[in-house]
């Protein structure tokens, strides 16, 4: 039987990753579209780890019929992922990524900046533009979003059409690029739409959204009543509220300089494509100190708290040529994503220690979201009048508070997947027919695969309980030749009474040797676990806590 079925590998019943798999065909000779590859970033959980990435078992053992990649946007929790695995998806480099203009050379500038990365085939779209991918037709249809060019997707087949949204809003005065391509949506609604795949991230706010220019005008407002130096922060592929800030910066009669490096590429990016005529030449660093304070705006990174980045090091006051002092103002023209409320306020804390106001989207409009509330996701119901709802992009809460406003409006089918679930749309009623090997695994450096291949699960007990190394050495008679090496790395110097940890582990290693009798000592596998129980237990009993033991033992 020949069937159309969607599959969420990533960002559904989550915030970023998102990766969406659209098959057609006969189970056996089924073909797939991939629809966005997206990456999240590591918490506090993940030590040393540097990105989060959708599992793709399933689709690189369905590699033969991978038909081609799409991608609607050039943010991380879509695009972030494709250098990381496009070698699993197509290892001989042939497969093309078709991206619009600004996604490609997002991509570009990437790839530059990362050592290795696989040179991946680009086919250049816009928005507007028909093509086809193996058996499946694709429209892009515009949206406004908080990026240059992003679209959703109309993807048509014999079974039917299903649009995908992509991130989304309708924003009827965006401060760069079209407007949501109204008519065009309509239209689509009157061919015809089987499913509507759509965002949900802001399916729990009421209302609408206000518009990209509200922000801009809150923006130049608190710029221009500023007495000191104003730094903003925002995220550095918001190309549109850049260039508001700056606009805003001049209006006010101030120079501006950019600092992040991931911020210089965008507007890099964004200056080649045209994105950013009409501005003044940016700042140098090493121009700062010769501007007066009350003529200048910096537009940095650092907005989620990141240790590295512009703004947090400004906090700490660590950067050569730029500096904060009392008086200035830090703008977060942000939302917080969850998870990084801890390291926001911590740089917000230093920053109000230094004597400078911050203000956030509480204070001023200073911020709007780039997603569809609910009038605005009415709208998108009203316009396409899908046969077929399925939420997607949004944790849990957002999932089944899009699923309830979905059924409010009178959609008839609405199907509740998660990642892993593979969904019939069509033949016959939707329902979920199978759930596909899914999760998350994780790039460290060089290497890519789950938790036991990059260490994650030995690296979450070492900082919690350290590590202890010791070493044996036994002579022919099996006893011990010299005095037992031990190093305790992350464990107290002491246990409560004061006696020095390394010797409580040191006798408990000698204990355990003497203890064995001689002719058990000639197996040294034995020797090495009665020593690593040994120390794990006595340091059980001085500290409360077990250490990862490394146990070596030889003979000489």
């Amino acid at each position: 039987m020949t069937e159309l079925v969607f599959v969420p590998l990533g960002g559904v019943g989550e915030i970023g990753m998102n990766f969406a798999l659209y098959g057609y065909g006969p189970k056996e000779r089924r073909q797939w579209l991939i629809v966005d590859c997206g990456v999240t970033f590591p918490g506090p959980d993940l030590p040393g780890v540097d990105l989060v990435l959708p599992d793709i078992r399933f689709i690189e053992a369905e590699r033969k019929n991978l038909a081609g990649i799409v991608i609607t946007h050039a943010h991380e929790d879509h695009y972030g992922a494709l250098l990381a695995l496009y070698e699993k998806l197509s290892p001989d480099g042939a497969m093309p990524v078709h991206m619009t203009p600004f996604g490609a050379g997002m991509l570009e500038a990437k790839a530059q900046g990362e050592h290795g990365a696989p040179k991946i085939p680009v086919e250049i779209y816009d928005g507007g533009q028909r093509f086809t991918i193996g058996p499946f037709e694709i429209e892009a249809i515009a949206v406004t979003h908080s990026i240059p060019e992003p679209v959703s997707l109309a993807i048509r087949t014999p079974a039917g059409m299903v649009l995908h949204t992509g991130d989304w809003k309708n924003d009827t005065d965006p401060a760069l690029g079209p407007l949501t391509d109204e008519p065009r949506f309509r239209a689509l609604g009157d061919e015809g739409v089987l499913a509507l795949v759509c965002d949900s991230t802001n399916a729990m706010r009421e209302g609408e959204s206000p518009s990209e220019r509200q922000v801009s005008e809150g923006l130049a407002e608190v710029i221009t009543n500023a007495s000191g130096r104003v730094a903003v922060t925002t995220f550095s592929s918001n190309v549109g509220r850049i260039k508001s800030i700056a606009e805003a910066a001049q209006t006010a009669g101030r120079r501006v300089l950019l600092m992040g490096r991931s911020m210089k590429r965008v507007v890099d990016v964004a200056t080649d494509l045209g994105y950013m005529e009409g501005l003044d030449p940016f700042l140098g660093e090493d121009e700062f100190g010769h501007i007066p304070r009350n003529q200048v705006v910096i537009i940095l990174t650092g907005s989620q708290g990141e240790p590295r980045a512009a703004l947090a090091k400004l906090g700490r006051d660590e950067m050569r040529d730029v500096k904060l002092t009392a008086g200035d103002t830090v703008v977060y023209s942000s939302r917080t994503i969850p998870g990084n409320e801890k390291a926001i306020l911590e740089t917000k804390n230093r920053l109000i220690d230094m004597g400078i106001e911050v203000i956030e989207d509480t204070d001023a409009l200073v911020h709007v979201s780039g997603h569809p509330r609910r009038n605005e996701l009415r709208q998108m119901y009203k316009w396409t009048r899908p046969k077929i709802g399925v939420p997607v992009h949004g944790e849990a809460a957002h999932l089944a508070a899009h699923a309830k406003l979905m059924r409010e409006e009178g959609i008839a089918d609405v199907m509740d997947a998660r990642n892993g679930d593979m969904v019939r749309l069509a033949p016959g009623a939707p329902e979920i027919i199978d759930d596909v090997p899914h999760g998350q695994i994780f790039k460290d450096g060089k290497i890519i695969g789950d938790d036991d291949a990059v260490g994650v699960n030995d690296r979450r007990r070492l900082s919690f309980a350290g590590h202890v190394s010791v070493s044996v050495i036994l002579d022919r008679k099996h006893e011990i030749a010299a005095e037992p090496q031990v190093v305790a790395i992350g464990l107290p110097r002491a246990d409560a009474h004061g006696e020095d940890l390394e010797d409580i582990l040191f006798d408990a290693v000698v204990g355990a040797v003497e203890s064995m009798p001689r002719g058990r000592r000639k197996d040294l596998d034995a020797v090495e676990d009665a020593v690593g129980r040994a120390v794990r237990a006595a340091a059980r009993n001085a500290w409360g806590k077990k250490p990862l033991v490394t146990v070596l033992v030889d003979r000489v």
